[in-house]
């Protein structure tokens, strides 16, 4: 027999909430009946932020002693169901993990805020800050529901739920993401020498970039390592028998705390300067804007959220040792928001959009009375 905790983890794997970036016929919209009638059938205000047309955020309210504000966010919206070798949307336990898409990425630390708040309301317990359960949209794509739920907002503290396996996160690198073109001129293959073949100037970029990250190797942060560099997309030519006159890749840059994305681009704008100057008809160009900004986490361990942590962690015999991630999360706009933030949740990255996606169900319960013990503490 399932616990409660359980059932409702369950009922929300239940729900096709692919972003709709991905297709699959999903939308965080397929989420919001089932967050209200969990809050409403418990005696708990909710309200909704639009996000975009029929995509919008869910936010439960708690009262607190004060009208200082604790947030504990996490994203209704999960990958695409593509290549699964389990039924994404038929949710079975076995050997003690839950499996379906989205069962830790991000709906296990979303099930363990909302039980976590609920037992608060059950209890007659108020809070010492107002608590603000914020469900959001479009953080798999491009975090347009924090972005959202940022506007305005001012809080003591947030904690973004995310698989960290228990442990509480204070740093996560950063990410950019943008597009090259190298260009050329066509010609026909048997007369190579008429043309300018763009994806040979290609090449020449990309070993240069391998390079670049070899030199990346030699600058670590102490809770992230090095910053990161690499080509995940290229796309070049028309036809076997043509010298081809275009050719793009895509480039995946992971940033540490302290760098900033318009200094970053300038250096790579600086590399093909150099490129160019080496090699007679080199042309590239770099996309503008890119495809994807996101500056890393870096919240100072003497913050009260962090302290706060640490000691609930170690109540509970959990490591309370702040740790730091290279995958981004909504925690780092909050952050530039000027709120103090972690981030926290049960499971692993590890099998997060993968093609058998699961959570240990014991650490989903753990991490209800984790959030329960943030929200007592924090503001106390």
């Amino acid at each position: 027999m399932m616990s409660t905790v359980a059932e409702t983890l369950a009922s929300m794997v239940r729900v096709n909430s692919v972003n709709p970036a991905y297709g699959d016929g999903g939308s965080e919209a397929n989420m919001v009946p089932l967050m209200h009638e969990f809050f409403r059938s418990r005696g708990i205000e909710t309200f909704e932020q639009e996000v975009f047309p029929g995509r919008h955020n869910v936010i439960a309210r708690l009262p607190g002693k004060t009208s200082r504000k604790l947030v504990l966010e996490a994203h209704t919206d999960t990958v695409s169901i593509k290549g699964m070798s389990t039924a994404p949307f038929d949710p079975f336990i076995e050997n003690g993990r839950m499996h379906g898409r989205g069962s830790v990425d991000d709906k296990a630390g979303l099930v363990a805020m909302m039980h976590a708040v609920a037992s608060l309301k059950a209890d007659g317990i108020v809070p010492p800050c107002e608590v603000w359960l914020a469900a959001v949209v479009d953080e798999e794509f491009s975090y347009r529901g924090v972005v959202k739920l940022c506007e305005g907002l001012q809080a003591e503290a947030a904690i973004v739920a995310e698989p960290t396996e228990m442990r509480a996160v204070i740093a996560s690198k950063g990410v950019l993401r943008w597009r090259i073109t190298t260009r050329g001129k066509a010609a026909h293959s048997s007369k190579p020498h008429l043309g300018n073949n763009a994806i040979s100037h290609m090449s020449r970029l990309v070993l240069a970039l391998e390079a670049e990250n070899e030199r990346l190797a030699s600058v670590t942060h102490p809770l992230l390592g090095p910053g990161t560099i690499s080509v995940g997309v290229i796309k070049g030519g028309v036809q076997v028998n043509l010298v081809p006159d275009e050719c793009s890749i895509e480039i995946d840059r992971r940033l540490l705390p302290g760098e900033r994305a318009a200094d970053v681009l300038r250096f790579y704008q600086g590399l093909l300067d150099e490129l160019k100057a080496r090699h007679p008809g080199f042309e590239a160009e770099m996309e503008d804007p890119p495809l994807l900004v996101d500056e890393a986490l870096d919240t100072p361990a003497s913050e009260a959220v962090v302290q706060q942590a640490s000691d609930v962690l170690a109540s509970m015999g959990l490591n309370g040792e702040p740790c730091g991630v290279p995958f981004g999360s909504d925690a780092s706009k909050l952050s530039r928001a000027g709120i103090p933030t972690i981030v926290f949740g049960p499971g692993s990255i590890d099998q997060a959009h993968a093609a058998d996606e699961w959570v240990e169900l014991a650490q989903v319960e753990q991490a209800v009375d984790f959030y329960r013990g943030m929200i007592l503490g924090i503001g106390a």
